[in-house]
């Protein structure tokens, strides 16, 4: 960088200035290119694309809502079931896929006989997946 050395302040030391119009004129350059090119770059149309997976997707398995009463009742999802037919509706529940999961609901006065020739018959057809339900309160 030279400094015009001909012109003088009124002390008669060097004038050193420096030219800010080219830097200027380059920003103001700049400034164009980067508002027009923006909008070309940001400029997509935006779909919603179905997103896939590797992993497998689970099927929930059924749940049938047995339940043993005082007497010895047994009820396949609040219907009233005969002890003869259990054996048939446990062996086509064993047959889907996936399993389905027994809930059982058992009377707090029913006998453990009950409980246990329907484990027993469940266990026999291949069900494994078993579920006491009970009330809240009740667990005393």
């Amino acid at each position: 960088m030279s400094f015009n050395t001909s012109e003088f302040d009124d002390d008669g030391d060097v004038m050193s200035e420096i030219n800010m119009t080219p830097l200027v004129d380059v920003m103001l350059v700049l400034l164009i290119i980067f508002i027009i090119t923006v909008p070309v770059i940001n400029h997509a149309v935006k779909l919603d694309l179905p997103k896939a997976s590797s992993q497998k997707e689970e099927i929930k398995p059924q749940k049938i809502n047995l339940s043993i009463s005082a007497d010895g009742a047994v009820s396949w999802n609040g219907e009233a079931l005969a002890v003869e037919s259990l054996d048939a509706r446990l062996e086509a529940s064993a047959a889907q896929q996936p399993q389905p999961e027994l809930h059982l609901q058992v009377d707090k006065h029913a006998e453990y006989d009950h409980v246990a020739q329907l484990l027993s018959a469940a266990s026999r057809h291949g069900l494994g997946k078993v579920a006491f339900v009970t009330e809240p309160g009740s667990a005393r």
